[in-house]
């Protein structure tokens, strides 16, 4: 889990678990300069020009806490749950804002001891007191705001389940019409509240988990359409309903993973961990044996023969499958088979150095650390090449889309038993993505991939049989555009879930090579009046740098004033540090601490 930046230099403990980016860069820069100026030195060198410095900066902090407080007051007065917590901590934001500003107010300070030193403020002790104050108090007012995000999306999916539930009961095209018309405009702000939220989820595991339930609402609801006006085409249809039924079933189920995630909730299958990749146990087994080094007595060694022989059954998932060649079975067994004897090798050795008492590694230890370790790579090697030949060759065969045209075809000719031998033929290629998707989590390298693969192995498990069900549907009323058009749907997302596992495919390998690049993050924290779920017109909006907010009875501009004195403020401070030595004057670089500090609360509040 996620933990606050509260627990940085400054050793501070807010309580609060922080699980956005938008909350943690928010606070980023608040944690760097608070730390900075409870860490200054005691006695530094003043002049008049820094004292003015910084009783300038400290009214600024106050001005730029006001306005933060007022945001946060504003959020309060639209979400009364929320008001009684939310008022506290703006009270307690306040007060330190003030504090601030009153402990670097040194124009009144008396002059220092003789050789000209004194505090760089009034009240060190008290400084620190209200640093902190400051930060948690910050820190509750976002964490509050998050809430309000989260309390959004679930009201949002419920009104999609309301909705959802209606067009299961239709039972003419008019009623569907006009229902699906509100569907898909509820799904369009779930799908617009979800992504900010996606992207906005600092647990990579959990960002992974919500773009793939996000991916599945996007694809079903044209299946949705499709299988739903199907049904009512053609209401005696077995094929069609269990079509239809399947789309909704998986619906409901993505709703609820999706609103898991954002209220951080355990499902009885989430409760269940994922369970340990091939990749992750040699990983693991890696840094037991490597740790030796370390301590020859930390890790008793049979344990990681144990955890060897757990692995090796794993690569059975390999070995025992029906399209891995014989030449690729007997080079990972004999891979098996001499991993197994470096580490029997080192247990050895590692027992012969416990019988020695020895206090460091012996070279005999060292030499097999290093032999075990090579044979692991070498068994992580060829299980990826394995994995990643069969996923291409497969995305290869299967990019003509050969019997995706022969449904479609036959299906169109009314031609029953053909549907039949075909889908006999999907079911075999489904069986084999299926298997391959097994195969690319064990070596996918990360746990954010290891879901994709999971979600992928999912979408070709279950996609297999609606495209059947629909193409028996077409075959049963061959005359049928709308029965022709719901196949289309399905074989287009069959489709679509290849060339996902195309990318899926080149990210693991990415990984593999060492390649992988920073994503960018998003911060979608709610803006008062915009995102609040207690307005009758709810609009989503994306925290950019130039949209206009009402702030509390504070106009736009007035804001935007206080931000460019505070940046033009922080660019003095900036430049009259440069033309003073580090040591003497590092009462300038306090002060521009304090101003980084006002500004960054600034670009908070001007959203």
């Amino acid at each position: 889990m996620a933990t606050s930046p509260c627990g940085g230099g400054g050793n501070f403990d807010c309580g609060l678990e922080i699980k956005t980016r938008s909350v943690e860069q928010t606070l980023i820069p608040l944690v760097s300069q608070i730390t900075t100026l409870i860490n200054h030195k005691d006695k530094l060198k003043k002049n008049e020009k820094t004292s003015r410095a910084i009783q300038r900066v400290g009214q600024a902090v106050s001005v730029a806490v006001s306005r933060f407080v007022a945001v946060g007051e504003a959020i309060a007065l639209e979400n009364e749950e929320l008001k009684e917590e939310m008022g506290h901590a703006c009270f307690e934001a306040r007060r330190a804002g003030t504090a601030i500003a009153q402990l670097t107010d040194m124009c009144g300070a008396e002059p220092g001891e003789a050789d000209g030193r004194s505090s760089v403020f009034s009240d060190r002790m008290g400084m620190v007191k209200a640093a902190r104050l400051l930060l948690s108090s910050v820190t509750k007012v976002l964490v509050l705001a998050d809430r309000i995000v989260i309390k959004q999306i679930v009201s949002s999916r419920n009104k999609v389940l309301v909705t959802l539930e209606q067009l299961e009961r239709v039972s003419t095209f008019q009623e569907f019409v006009q229902i699906f018309s509100q569907f898909g405009n509820e799904m369009v702000e779930f799908a617009h509240l979800t992504g900010d939220r996606q992207n906005d989820l600092k647990d990579e595991k959990q960002k992974a988990r919500m773009a793939a339930a996000r991916a599945v609402l996007e694809k079903c609801t044209m299946m949705l359409l499709t299988a739903s006006k199907t049904c009512l085409r053609h209401p005696d249809c077995e094929s069609a309903r269990i079509n239809k039924n399947a789309v909704f079933q998986r619906m409901r189920l993505a709703l609820e993973q999706v609103i898991e995630i954002v209220t951080d909730a355990r499902s009885s299958a989430e409760a269940k961990a994922l369970p340990i990749s091939i990749y992750a146990g040699i990983k693991d087994i890696k840094n037991k044996v490597e740790g030796l080094r370390e301590s020859l007595y930390r890790v008793p060694c049979e344990s990681v023969a144990a955890q060897l022989e757990a692995l090796v059954e794993q690569t059975e998932d390999f070995t025992d499958s029906a399209y891995t060649s014989h030449e690729q079975r007997e080079s990972i067994l004999q891979l098996c088979h001499k991993t197994r004897q470096e580490t029997k090798q080192l247990i050895s050795a590692w027992s012969e150095a416990q019988s020695f008492n020895a206090k460091d590694v012996t070279e005999e230890v060292e030499l097999a650390i290093l032999k075990t370790c090579q044979s692991l790579e070498e068994l992580r090697r060829e299980l990826h090449k394995v994995a990643v030949g069969r996923a291409s060759e497969l995305l290869k065969l299967h990019s003509d889309h050969a019997v995706l045209r022969a449904l479609k075809a036959t299906g169109g000719e009314g031609n029953v038993e053909a549907v039949a031998e075909f889908a006999r033929t999907l079911t075999e290629h489904r069986e084999q993505l299926v298997e391959t998707c097994r195969l690319l989590c064990h070596i996918s390298g990360t746990e954010p991939l290891e879901i994709t693969c999971i979600h992928a192995e999912e979408t070709f498990h279950v996609i297999g049989p609606q495209i059947i069900s629909a193409a028996q549907t077409l075959a049963l009323h061959p005359n049928s555009k709308i029965a022709k058009e719901n196949l289309d749907v399905f074989c287009e997302a069959w489709e679509s879930q290849l060339c996902d596992m195309a990318v899926l495919l080149k990210e693991i390998s990415d990984v593999f090579e060492g390649r992988r690049g920073d994503k960018r993050t998003y911060l979608s924290l709610p803006r008062p009046g915009k995102h609040s779920v207690n307005m009758k017109t709810q609009k989503t909006c994306k925290l950019d740098t130039e949209g206009p907010m009402c702030c509390a009875g504070h106009d736009q501009t007035t804001i935007t004033k206080v931000g460019q004195d505070l940046r033009l403020l922080t660019s003095d401070v900036d430049s009259e540090l440069e033309r003073w030595e580090n040591q003497e004057h590092e009462v300038v670089r306090h002060c521009q601490s304090i101003s980084s500090l006002a500004y960054s609360i600034y670009l908070f509040i001007r959203y």
